[in-house]
């Protein structure tokens, strides 16, 4: 398999939720996913996603999670330290 061999060179490929993985570059970059412009060995791409990678959230997860602390931020009533 592609995924055991140290010589074959890979892309790392990114899903429109922001979730990276790398593929081999003899083989179709499948739909749905884009190469980001990495390629290298096996070691030297998953190094590259560990340092890119670093909230393995869905893009839409994240969103969610973002605009539900921006709510309570909002509805929050403001208190002033100074009374």
């Amino acid at each position: 398999m592609a995924f055991d061999r140290e010589d074959t060179v890979f892309h790392v490929v990114v899903n429109h939720e922001e979730q990276f993985s790398i593929w081999p570059d003899y083989k179709e970059i499948p739909q749905g996913w884009t190469a980001v412009g990495k390629t290298g060995t096996k070691a030297e791409c998953l190094a590259y996603v560990a340092q890119v990678w670093t909230d393995m959230r869905p893009l839409t997860l994240r969103r969610h999670m973002d605009g539900d602390a921006a709510a309570k931020t909002e509805a929050a009533p403001f208190v002033d330290a100074a009374q």
